[in-house]
């Protein structure tokens, strides 16, 4: 029994480290962002809000049914004063008396229908056009968390393959190091020589301290991104070179503004304003609705009313109910030009914002340009700073370059290196950022 418990505890302790652990492609992880980032749920449950409201809305000009149900119990009757001289007594007095019964009850329901109400139609625009922007104000989600994952996918390649890089250096400087301070024991090297390497050596051992601390902080912000935990061992399937490739594709004449998911948003929100104007001016016709009621009642002077014996009295009510707006005293043309006002701020607005997004389009364009064409550069530039480097490792062995020329080579060529990382971290968030403006979300880059 003891051994089967233990191989249980080993085989549900592995499959939560195994839960804990996730693999993610870029596409995969934007895919379980989509469905498990807390921003992403809530612009959901936005979207069923307005569906919601939209039926409540619909609702209210469908037939009503209220049911009333009331007791009474009177315990002390009211009296009315009768004229003594009805019962024969004496002109000019009068008689107390006690009319009905001490218990009345009584059923009632009733069914009500609006007819007409130049309102209702227009809050059932309004509401479809509250859903629409719900729907958009969920794509805009979606849209930012995809953009959020991207460029923290897009981080944490940067910090894991500068580790790469910072190991490669250190293995070189360490090597270059230790042969030095042989060099220097034996008395054939300055001590200068094993002091400047020994610079080098403990900067990049720092550098690559804090490039782990911040590998841990990239990831935690990814987890946080796609909606797992922020502890879990994510590890990324992608590598860094398929990522930034240029979205040449991306590049257009005339961008298709009306798919940017901004100029929805904007058209919607005047949409709602001439919907407000709509309703206003529909306030000023009148507005009809139908009843009918149908009751049963009963009084008794005990409490027996589930006695079938006795007597229940029916009675039922059919009406029509028309409201006709007269006069408002000017409230009414007040609220129409308010409503006419916002409509014109919302057109305005539309039209600024469209020449924003025309504007936020070029600004990616030349932002993926730019970066498209320091990578070029930076990649060029590394190869250069490579060659410089190799050969002032040549020369510092053969005793032609010093250990100080040797340095410089070296921290140009880190330089170089974190300049591509740095360029090919720029590649893949411009990219992001043209794709949001677009709305093209399925792109595929070209090479």
């Amino acid at each position: 029994m003891t051994r089967i418990l233990i191989i249980f505890l080993l085989l549900f302790g592995s499959s939560l480290y195994a839960q804990e652990k996730t693999r993610f492609s870029l596409e995969e992880a934007i895919s379980y962002a989509l469905d498990n980032n807390k921003t992403a749920i809530n612009a959901r449950r936005d979207i069923a809000i307005a569906i919601k409201q939209k039926w409540e809305t619909t609702a209210s000009g469908l037939p009503q049914i209220n049911g009333v149900i009331d007791y009474q119990n009177q315990i002390k009757q009211p009296v009315s004063f009768i004229p003594s001289e009805f019962f024969g007594g004496d002109p000019g007095t009068f008689t107390p008396v006690a009319f009905g019964t001490s218990q009345n009850a009584s059923a009632t329901a009733t069914l009500t229908q609006l007819i007409f109400d130049g309102s209702y139609l227009v809050g059932l625009q309004a509401a479809k056009a509250f859903l629409d922007f719900s729907e958009n104000a969920n794509e805009k989600t979606q849209l930012e968390i995809r953009k959020g994952v991207i460029n923290a996918y897009g981080s944490v390649l940067i910090t894991q393959e500068n580790l790469a890089i910072l190991d490669s250096n250190i293995e070189t400087v360490k090597k270059n190091l230790d042969e030095t301070r042989i060099i220097y024991e034996n008395g054939l090297a300055e001590e200068e020589d094993v002091e400047q390497l020994q610079i080098t050596y403990s900067q990049l051992l720092n550098q690559k301290t804090n490039a782990k601390r911040l590998e841990g902080i990239a990831i935690q912000m990814l987890n946080l991104a796609i909606g797992v935990d922020i502890t879990s061992e994510t590890q990324l399937t992608d590598t860094l070179t398929s990522l930034a490739k240029p979205g040449l594709g991306l590049f257009q004449e005339n961008p298709e503004i009306e798919k940017n998911v901004d100029y929805k948003i904007a058209f919607n929100l005047t949409e709602q304003r001439s919907l407000e104007l709509k309703l206003e001016r529909s306030k000023a016709l009148p507005s009809l609705r139908g009843f009918i009621n149908v009751g049963t009642s009963t009084g008794r002077n005990e409490f027996n009313f589930f006695d079938s014996d006795e007597r229940y009295f029916a009675s039922s009510i059919f009406g029509l109910t028309l409201d006709v707006p007269l006069f408002s005293s000017g409230a009414r043309s007040a609220r129409t030009q308010k409503a006419k006002i916002a409509l014109e701020q919302a057109e305005s607005d539309f039209d600024y914002t469209q020449e924003q997004i025309r504007l936020a389009y070029e600004q990616a364009k030349s932002e993926h340009q730019l970066a498209i064409d320091n990578l070029e550069v930076f990649k060029s530039n590394l190869k250069l700073a490579e060659r410089i480097e190799q050969k002032n490792q040549i020369k510092y062995k053969e005793g032609i370059a010093t250990s100080f020329e040797l340095r410089q080579a070296q921290t140009q060529l880190y330089s170089a290196q974190n300049a591509v990382l740095q360029a090919m971290l720029d590649m893949i968030n411009s990219k992001a950022e043209l794709e949001t403006v677009l709305n093209t979300p399925n792109y595929r880059g070209k090479e």
